[in-house]
């Protein structure tokens, strides 16, 4: 468990808190690019650390990122016209280009807009995503260089969802390796099988891995084991990434550690403010372009996640219980609640919009979940006394992978993965 102050450390994401500090160090996906494809189109609302922006495509093409409220009376920027290179407010027809300057200002005599900039942060594009950048500007570090970003849409599907809790609990829930047999349990696992292989057959056989952790350079290696025969591990290793991404292992369907056919996934679980959170999701083929059955799977509005409105909430959300049935519950799946990502996020609203760590029990399956707060707080401490992420200016090493496979029982995870764990520069998407 957490002490109620070390809670309040972990979760606040504010201009003016320590945490909030640490996550304005790294880039952060801000936007969907489809969100804002069109020059001169609709600005667009945008909430990030408990900050309000505004985000706009120029005439000529550029992003620009806005402190939401026009420097003159506050009025929201959201209501402006986009049009001749800048963003006008429709108040008093102040106009703001995508670099904050103000470039006009009608209502007020000449010389005098030359003082009313705004706020504007720096923004890239890359993976289909818009990024953007929220702390100093002599610090803007480097964009981190997932492999998942380098390739073609043919091969990799980015979604988002808005999700209505804490960042942080939604971040453990992504480093839980031991409750996928339980939460994601179909019931038809518990029957004695001879022909189940791969992943299905170890988690439902040994419900209570064993985890190890290592440090790294870009955040947590997190490796669980569960006994597969009784000379091997079967090994699921989940690679936490500050301040906010996770990557999950991929599902070993046979008992082979050929990863050639493996979709890689993962997720950013960016701060709205401290009770919200954007689920951003990624979904990716290295070597070859998805199969129709795999688009089908994955699409942004109708895949695992099943409908999404155009706010990004999904159908099934805690206003309907996730569409619980409990006679699904009964007879088809351990909780009644149709999909894996749902199944996820009704657990991780239902602890209230920022759980109350100072009441936890915690066991052994629970190593990553303290690694990984000790890992935040340290850094949220240290640069309190001034002492910089070192990830956040070193891209390259977020250019990793998780894993799945089977090892002999006396090789340390991490060595016998290795082959596995760094992502290849030889995609051809």
């Amino acid at each position: 468990m957490l002490t109620p102050e070390d809670n309040e450390l972990l979760t606040r994401v504010g201009p003016s808190t320590a945490m909030g500090n640490l996550l304005r160090r790294f880039w952060i996906p801000a936007l969907l690019e489809e969100e804002i494809h069109e020059k001169d189109g609709a600005p667009v609302r945008l909430r990030l650390l408990g900050q309000d922006l505004v985000a706009f495509r120029d005439t000529e093409g550029k992003l620009g990122i806005l402190d939401a409220y026009c420097p003159h009376r506050r009025a929201h920027l959201y209501f402006g016209r986009n049009e001749e290179c800048g963003l006008r407010c429709v108040y008093h027809g102040w106009k703001f280009n995508v670099t904050g300057q103000c470039v006009d200002m009608p209502s007020e005599q000449p010389g005098f807009q030359e003082k009313a900039n705004t706020t504007a942060y720096p923004t890239a594009t890359r993976g289909g995503v818009v990024w953007t950048y929220l702390g100093p500007a002599e610090l803007k570090p480097e964009l981190p260089d997932f492999e998942w970003a380098r390739l073609s849409r043919s091969r990799c599907e980015i979604t988002k969802r808005a999700q209505q809790c804490n960042w942080a609990q939604a971040v453990e829930g992504g480093i839980d390796s031991s409750h996928i047999s339980f939460l994601h349990r179909n019931l038809e696992d518990l029957k004695p099988s001879k022909s189940a292989t791969g992943h299905r057959s170890y988690t439902s056989r040994d419900r209570s891995p064993v985890f190890t952790v290592r440090d790294t350079d870009y955040g947590l290696l997190i490796g669980a084991s569960r006994n597969a025969t009784e000379e091997l591990f079967y090994w699921r290793i989940t690679q936490f990434l500050v301040p906010f991404w996770t990557m999950i292992p991929p599902i070993m369907r046979e008992n082979t550690n050929d990863s050639s056919q493996n979709t890689y996934s993962g997720h950013a679980f960016v701060p709205i403010d401290d009770e919200n959170t954007w689920t951003w999701s990624f979904n990716c083929h290295p070597y070859r372009d998805f199969t129709e059955k795999e688009k089908t799977l994955f699409h942004p509005r109708t895949g695992l996640w099943g409908p999404i409105d155009d706010t990004y909430r999904p159908r099934w959300n805690k206003d309907n219980d996730y569409g619980l049935d409990r006679d699904m519950q009964k007879n088809v799946n351990y909780t009644g609640i149709q999909g894996i990502p749902n199944q996820d996020v009704a657990v991780q609203e239902s602890m209230g919009p920022i759980a109350d760590r100072s009441r936890e029990m915690l066991g052994t399956s629970d190593k990553a979940i303290i690694a990984y707060r000790q890992c935040l707080l340290g850094m949220a401490n240290a640069l309190r006394n001034g002492r910089e992420p070192k990830a956040s200016q070193q891209g390259a090493c977020y250019n990793v992978r998780s894993a799945s496979l089977l090892l002999k029982k006396d090789v340390a995870f991490d060595k016998g993965a290795a082959w596995l764990l760094s992502a290849e520069e030889k995609q051809d998407g």
